[in-house]
């Protein structure tokens, strides 16, 4: 049974992120995603002027002359959202948590995909899969989606990006646009985001808080690891320490930027201290203008 409370956060989201569907993003998500996909459709005779990546070699060996594939656009697209319930998403510095704007973004992207006709799906992880919806088109069941979102308790608290990516590549065949939203926190899944990325539209979400970056000057302080439960008591005040952090923080985010940047993977990141709506228009502007 749903509980009163939860219905009414479902009910919140669903009016705030329509609204900014509606009134931001949803001629960004048509003009990007839209037409994106192609299905193969019949095979003619080549014709003056026709792209020769396209020759059915097979085809063109049967008949002595050659023939070329032509494909369609397809109308329909599939969206599916891979999104991390790792211990360190229920971290936030400011009003929200990484999860509640991970649950805020996958609306977004689910009710955008919603208005243009296209089915969504989605995939919640953390050291183990916990849960897959299979992607359809219904309001019914994108409001489904935002509530596992809201109430889904995990059994699993560390990241396994690997895992989600591989059980992607499994479960959903046909090209998707994939929304990856997590704060990655792992290591050893630039081999698997590169298979993924040649074949699905990958656009990974990369969830940040101000205070992970750098550590207040406030003495002693005892640092929980919420994905392994380990602790560690830390001063603060130690010039040395923050500098040795704010370096080795640094150091993995370039690593994370590199990984996207050689696998031509469009990236965007957003800080739970920030509003999320300007990296989502500089994101959409950016791919239009690459498309």
């Amino acid at each position: 049974m749903l509980t009163k409370e939860l219905l009414g956060k479902v009910r919140q989201i669903e009016i705030r992120t329509k609204g900014l569907v509606n009134q931001v993003f949803s001629g960004e998500y048509h003009s990007i995603f839209k037409g994106r996909g192609m299905a193969f459709s019949e095979v003619r005779e080549y014709q003056i002027g026709d792209d020769i990546r396209n020759i059915d070699w097979n085809v063109t060996a049967r008949f002595g002359h050659p023939f070329v594939k032509i494909f369609e656009e397809e109308r329909e697209l599939t969206v599916m959202l891979l999104v991390d319930l790792s211990g360190s998403q229920s971290f936030g510095s400011h009003k929200k948590t990484k999860q509640q704007i991970a649950a805020e973004l996958s609306a977004i992207f689910a009710f955008s995909a919603l208005k243009n006709n296209d089915k969504v799906g989605m995939i919640l992880f953390s050291d183990k899969i916990e849960k897959f919806i299979p992607p359809k088109k219904s309001k019914s069941h994108t409001l489904r989606i935002i509530r596992e979102l809201l109430s889904f308790e995990p059994s699993g608290k560390g990241t396994n990006l690997n895992l989600a990516l591989e059980y992607l590549t499994k479960t959903i065949k046909k090209r998707s646009i994939v929304f990856l939203l997590s704060d990655f926190n792992d290591k050893g899944y630039d081999k698997l985001i590169s298979i993924v990325s040649r074949k699905h539209d990958l656009v990974p979400i990369v969830l940040e808080d101000k205070r992970e970056a750098e550590i207040p000057k406030i003495g002693l302080i005892n640092f929980v690891d919420p994905e392994t439960g380990k602790s560690m008591l830390i001063d603060s005040s130690s010039e040395g320490f923050r500098r040795w952090y704010q370096n080795t923080y640094s150091k993995i985010h370039l690593e994370q930027k590199q990984t996207f940047v050689k696998n031509d993977i469009d990236y965007i990141n957003i800080n739970t201290n920030e509003s999320y709506i300007k990296p989502l228009v500089n994101f959409f502007k950016a791919r239009e203008k690459r498309w």
